[in-house]
């Protein structure tokens, strides 16, 4: 249930900062609780292999951009200089759900991040049809939600390529896809 404005928070992480990490765990889920209530989905992107952590993905509901932007910027990891950088911008909840909702669950299968940024013509903005393994999914947009700037998906699919495709070819400045993981506490 939306409350306020809807956001899409990617820390990317600083190459070589997996062990500020893991140091920094316990208090990045700490931090995280305080949202609980307000998370659409959650959970890190790892390098090709799997098991290197390269980013932290946070789909939130908050009052407005002040609280989006200290919710960013306040975190553990990025105080200590984990992050690399912060890709933070408005979103619609396009499916109405948060990941918890997703009839495939927590585990199983390969997930991904799909990141596609727009050159100004919108594309994608409705949830394509048949896309029964989205976990999360909707424009990501401009501070005051009017102008599109690209689509963020989480999807279970069989590979990365299978994952970019549910992205409509040729409408994209540029595409970025990622192993994603379910996060939080288990």
């Amino acid at each position: 249930m939306t409350t306020g404005m809807e956001f899409f928070c990617y820390h990317r992480d600083r190459p070589g900062s997996t062990a500020l990490r893991d140091e920094l765990l316990e208090q990045h889920w700490a931090y995280m609780d305080q949202y609980a209530t307000m998370m659409i989905a959650r959970g890190p992107t790892f390098a090709d292999d799997g098991d290197t952590p390269t980013g932290s993905v946070h789909i939130v509901d908050l009052p407005d951009p002040a609280a989006a932007r200290a919710f960013a910027f306040d975190e553990p990891n990025y105080q200590a200089g984990a992050y690399r950088d912060v890709l933070l911008r408005r979103w619609r909840n396009t499916l109405g759900r948060t990941m918890w909702d997703f009839p495939g669950g927590r585990d199983g299968g390969s997930r991904y991040l799909v990141l596609g940024f727009g050159p100004g013509q919108a594309a994608d903005l409705a949830v394509p049809p048949g896309q029964d393994e989205l976990i999360a999914y909707g424009p990501l947009l401009s501070d005051d939600s009017t102008t599109w700037l690209g689509t963020a998906a989480l999807v279970r699919a069989p590979g990365p390529d299978a994952a970019r495709s549910i992205l409509a070819p040729g409408q994209y400045a540029g595409l970025e896809v990622h192993n994603w993981r379910f996060g939080g506490r288990r």
